[in-house]
């Protein structure tokens, strides 16, 4: 028995993704950018796909820049605003951003850029008053992510895109993790940029987009042909990009039904492992991913990715929030910024939610992951989590 719970890695592609995917490469292989009756094919369903994605966050069609994925996008909202100025200003990210926003802001700060990172609460949220504290004369972005890939947390989007648009200040929002999960609509949103991936939402790796709302202005990153509204310069993949239009559209049809399916079974995972003493849930259990189920593991004994080894070995794919270099285990930036010690913070574990998860498959993984952290010995020894944590515990269950 073979269980995926990675989904917040990687989606398989769905069927309807893969076909749209053959048709464009069987029929509409032209390059879109020439005129003759081939391009013009394959520019047709460039844009149809446009328009589908564009329609899975109410967003009209011509705000839409096709890139090579999430990590394109983002780099392209953050660095396109900083190539606006000659001079170095001030930007505001959260402490738990993703890699994909935390280095091209890195790079910025070596260039002179001035950069604050927003603290979250032990639950990974902004509070929306630092953001308002942390207001320049000169800040000119700031980015927040929406959803939270290493423990799920949802943002306040909504209060801190409004702090944001009434200083005039362009807001990033990363969404990877969110469209095509929870209902996204542009429309109501106070968000200038927002980055979408197609392997999120079961289409084909190598294709995401950039929301870029009207008036906003953005430099290339990408020197060349000026495709994509001069913003994202190369040929377009148009199968990648036929493949992301299908599973959009299926992704917008199928939230109103799959979201409370997806919350069924992450609330059943959460109580099935709700008795383990050494599996401190983390992120916030009322702003959260629908999909999403993370938990630290409390013990000297085993860390996260020992869990990853092991689970994978029982047939389970799920996800650890630590990193590995050269190596060497490091404790996770995200669970580090909740306020959590270096010891606890390489025991951050994912479980993620999908399609094609049922019931029986979160059973059996309580079960085995039960067994495994039972005979590492793992939650063994006179185990007693911190007050603040215990205090988590009861609000994540209550």
């Amino acid at each position: 028995m073979q269980i995926y719970l990675d989904y917040s890695a990687t989606t398989p592609a769905r069927p309807e993704a893969i076909q749209a995917m053959q048709t464009a490469m069987i029929q509409e292989w032209g390059n879109p950018s020439s005129l003759h009756e081939w391009g013009q094919r394959a520019a047709t369903t460039l844009e149809l796909a446009r328009m589908q994605v564009a329609s899975l966050i109410n967003a009209q069609p011509e705000s839409l820049i096709f890139t090579s994925g999430g990590t394109e996008a983002n780099n392209l909202a953050i660095m396109g605003i900083a190539r606006l100025y000659r001079q170095p200003q001030h930007i505001i990210i959260s402490s738990v951003e993703h890699s994909a926003i935390a280095e091209p802001v890195n790079q910025l700060e070596n260039w002179g850029w001035k950069v604050t990172r927003l603290p979250v609460d032990r639950f990974g949220r902004v509070n929306p008053v630092d953001l308002q504290a942390s207001l320049r004369s000169n800040t000119v972005l700031i980015s927040v992510i929406y959803g939270q890939s290493e423990v799920g947390t949802l943002q306040p989007i909504e209060t801190l895109g409004n702090i944001a648009r009434d200083r005039n200040i362009i807001f990033h929002v990363d969404a990877v993790q969110v469209a095509g999960r929870l209902p996204v609509d542009v429309q109501k949103l106070p968000v200038d940029l927002l980055s979408l991936s197609s392997h999120k939402l079961y289409g084909p790796q190598g294709a995401g987009a950039l929301y870029v709302r009207n008036g906003i202005e953005l430099m290339p990153i990408l020197g060349g042909g000026g495709q994509e509204l001069k913003l994202r310069s190369g040929t377009q993949a148009v199968p990648v990009i036929a493949g992301f239009g299908a599973a959009a559209e299926l992704a917008l049809q199928e939230i109103p039904v799959e979201m409370p399916r997806l919350i069924a079974l992450r609330d059943r995972l959460f109580d099935r492992l709700s008795d383990v003493p050494c599996l401190v849930p983390t992120g916030d259990r009322i702003h959260r991913l629908p999909h999403h189920v993370s938990f630290c593991v409390i013990s000297g004994k085993v860390t996260g990715k020992t869990l990853v080894r092991q689970l994978n070995l029982a047939g389970i794919g799920i996800s650890s929030g630590s990193a590995c270099n050269s190596g060497k285990l490091t404790a996770s930036p995200v669970l580090l910024a909740m306020g959590y010690t270096e010891t606890a913070a390489v025991g951050g574990i994912r479980l993620t939610l999908g399609r094609q998860t049922t019931e029986a498959d979160i059973d059996w993984t309580a079960i085995v992951l039960k067994q495994i952290l039972e005979r590492l010995s793992a939650c063994s020894g006179d185990f007693s989590p911190p007050n603040w944590m215990r205090a988590k515990v009861l609000t994540a269950n209550s």
